[in-house]
């Protein structure tokens, strides 16, 4: 892939993977748009980067993200990549009697699916007529062995995978590339502090590490990038191979 004079939009791009891509492909030479839905994070970063432009956008509403999107290519009509990053990840048990969360459950599935759904159908238009042109979707090793914690967020980025599937095949003749990030557990704000799992349980990866290898793997064209402990988590989908990984994540 060609990896400067690109013109990016990134979602979720005020902290975390987001951020670390943003001011990594902005130091290679490209345009870089940032979204989110904190407006001072956004100004903030924007100020470290001299020339990285930001839109404040909250996915969960298909208005917005129309609104957007059509400013954002009126804006920057050389817009060729688009990263579909922002995500949320909360804690959820499922016990008998326990109440449900109504209003999580909906933010969850909304960012973190219906929003890459609604972004990725707003700028295909655009994408489809420029050259060199990406969509990243970025899902989780845990869309392929989910941690029962976190049992919405793992289920939506499994979805993230069958979708980016799906929508890769159709789009195998318009030019547009599609890729899927596939991210280890990262040292970043997602979810909140975290508890390692049993003794020499899994650790994060240093984000500057993990952009390190992204960057790479983008640049190697690659459909699916799975990074670090990701890889592992990826080779385990066969029924057997689930289960034991399952076991011993969620022990």
């Amino acid at each position: 892939m060609q990896m400067h004079s690109n013109t990016i939009f990134i979602t979720g791009g005020t902290s975390g993977i987001g951020r670390g891509l943003a001011e990594a492909l902005t130091r290679l030479g490209n345009q870089v748009i940032i979204s989110g839905r904190r407006e001072d994070r956004l100004r903030e970063i924007c100020a470290a980067n001299p020339g990285m432009r930001h839109y404040t956008l909250d996915i969960r509403g298909p208005e917005a993200v129309h609104a957007v999107a059509r400013e954002v290519v009126a804006e920057f009509p050389s817009l060729n990549w688009v990263v579909n990053n922002a995500g949320v990840q909360r804690s959820l048990q499922l016990a008998p009697g326990a109440p449900l969360d109504e209003q999580g459950l909906q933010d969850e599935i909304n960012t973190n699916l219906l929003g890459v759904i609604r972004v990725a159908t707003e700028f295909l238009p655009h994408l489809v007529q420029r050259p060199n042109a990406l969509l990243l979707n970025v899902s989780s090793g845990l869309a392929f062995v989910p941690m029962a914690r976190f049992p919405v967020y793992c289920a939506t980025k499994a979805a993230v995978h069958s979708f980016t599937l799906s929508l890769r095949h159709q789009l195998k003749d318009s030019g547009v590339k599609v890729m899927e990030l596939i991210p280890p557990y990262v040292a970043t704000e997602l979810g909140g502090p975290r508890k390692t799992v049993g003794p020499g349980g899994p650790q994060p990866m240093p984000l500057d590490t993990f952009i390190a290898e992204t960057m790479k793997a983008i640049e190697s064209g690659d459909d699916e990038l799975a990074i670090g402990d990701a890889r592992n988590l990826v080779a385990a989908t066969n029924p057997e191979s689930v289960k034991t990984v399952f076991g011993r994540m969620n022990h």
